[in-house]
């Protein structure tokens, strides 16, 4: 007799007797229990049916330009000698900025800074973006093996420069998308741009219905960049020139697909996009803004609140963050260490709590708008030196590049060969508004860096020593 068989009747007896003492229950109990085993099934059901399409990262690339648009302090004072702009106050002023910024000397500048003609024209901004957008979609879909005929929503994210046609359609033309493609174009979204581009990206193909030739699901390109060719600052408004003195050139693209034939070449799933935005509060929304100074210069004003802004919108961001991520665990030991500060009377220090955010993720990519920035975010989180490695690292290579800065940060993690299947990544990003934008990824595999990786020729070289801390001004660094 084979064991199925034997094991049959010992099932059925086991089940009678089950059903036996059932009978003998009281009837009010036994209905509790049939209405508690009712909802579970229900509640299983619901999370089931419910439960959003997986979304992957198939892959990114992030933009390296040309050597011959590196950038350095040299070139920057000759830049600023040679167009008669800027006095002797506002130079040492802007060269205080720099040395103090944590930028390197191999950042990346727009085109029209080598041009000398010392002007911002909108060809030169047509410039600046076609040379990174074309190249970094280029590059993506290449190694990915999609073509352009198979993405199904195009979100293109730059904040300061919106032209007509869009970029969007800059992109779709040139790599003669089909015509029922959903093209988006995001601007005014700051550095955060990024990450709301992928929310976006990501909700727009969970709506899209399956389709066979593409394995059961779609392709969605994000394409981030900034441009800084039209918003250059030759005003003397201190918190307008900072901008000249970080923002640098940089671009960079993803590509997210819901096909489930496609998960075994993928990289990522993306786990949650969150964004939390503090508009509301004047401070907020005035802490990062274009606008004309009183000349009628145009450039972007960085406020001295903006690093008391960023660092209170991160607390209620991670407040809203903390439940979905982080383990019981450490939800209960964060519960435990305010009410011990509380009962000592401690306010200051209840407050000043956090839960630690290294339980429940393996890399973050925190935003690396600026010095003073990675600084705060550093301190209000208890992260270590090498928590903010990555971002000072990419601050130090490529400037603030603003809404590509976090896939640049990830790069960073590959070319160090960091990831591990498994690992969780937070992207961590702040916008205009103000906002503080996160993504929640899983490595699906190990990842190293591919062969375009923007690192490859300089990762060795990293991590730099910390540039010194910022005594004079230090309410201009961002």
């Amino acid at each position: 007799m084979s064991p199925s068989s034997s094991s049959t009747p010992a099932a059925m007896a086991a089940a009678a007797t089950v059903m036996a003492s059932l009978r003998t229950l009281p009837l009010p109990l036994l209905a509790a229990l049939v209405i508690s085993a009712l909802a579970f099934v229900a509640t299983v059901l619901r999370h089931l049916l419910r439960r959003q399409r997986p979304v992957y990262l198939l892959n990114y690339s992030c933009h390296l330009p040309d050597a011959d648009r590196q950038v350095n302090l040299e070139v920057c004072e000759y830049f600023g000698l040679k167009c008669r702009r800027y006095s002797d106050d506002i130079a040492d002023f802007m060269r205080l900025i720099y040395s103090k910024s944590g930028l390197g000397q191999e950042t990346f500048a727009p085109p029209f800074i080598f041009s000398g003609k010392f002007e911002k024209t909108l060809a030169f901004a047509i410039q600046e973006a076609e040379e990174g957008l074309f190249a970094v979609v280029g590059q993506l879909l290449a190694k990915s093996d999609v073509t352009p005929a198979d993405i199904d929503v195009l979100v293109v994210a730059c904040s300061m420069f919106s032209p007509m046609p869009s970029l969007a359609s800059m992109i779709a033309h040139r790599f003669k998308m089909r015509p029922d493609v959903k093209a988006y174009s995001v601007a005014g979204m700051g550095c955060s741009a990024g990450t709301v581009g992928v929310d976006t990206a990501a909700r727009s193909l969970r709506s899209l219905p399956r389709r066979r030739r593409s394995g059961g699901g779609g392709y969605a390109l994000v394409v981030v960049t900034e441009n800084t060719s039209l918003n250059w600052y030759f005003g003397e408004n201190k918190h307008m020139l900072v901008t000249n003195c970080i923002f640098r050139v940089g671009t960079a693209a993803a590509l997210l697909t819901d096909s489930p034939s496609r998960r075994g070449d993928a990289k990522y799933e993306l786990v949650r996009a969150m964004r939390t935005h503090h508009g509301a509060d004047d401070a907020a929304f005035h802490a990062a803004t274009q606008m004309e100074d009183d000349r009628g210069n145009l450039g972007v004003a960085l406020t001295k609140d903006l690093v008391r802004v960023a660092g209170a919108a991160l607390r209620r961001h991670i407040t809203a963050l903390g439940p979905r991520v982080l383990p019981v665990s450490e939800m209960l030991r964060y519960a435990w260490r305010v009410a011990r500060a509380r009962a000592a009377g401690n306010a200051k220090a209840a407050a000043a709590e956090v839960p630690d955010f290294q339980r429940a993720f393996e890399h973050m990519c925190i935003h690396s708008g600026g010095k003073a920035v990675i600084d705060t975010v550093g301190r209000l989180m208890g992260f270590g030196p090498h928590v903010v490695e990555p971002a000072r690292a990419t601050l130090h290579r490529f400037g603030n590049t603003s809404s590509s800065l976090v896939l640049y940060e990830l790069a960073y993690f590959e070319a160090k060969r960091r990831v591990r299947a498994g690992d969780r990544v937070w992207m961590l990003a702040f916008g205009t508004g103000f906002k503080a934008c996160s993504n929640v990824w899983r490595a699906l595999r190990d990842c190293g860096p591919d062969a375009d990786n923007p690192w490859n020729g300089c990762v060795h070289r990293y991590p730099v020593p910390p540039p010194p801390p910022s005594r004079t001004h230090k309410h201009y660094v961002a």
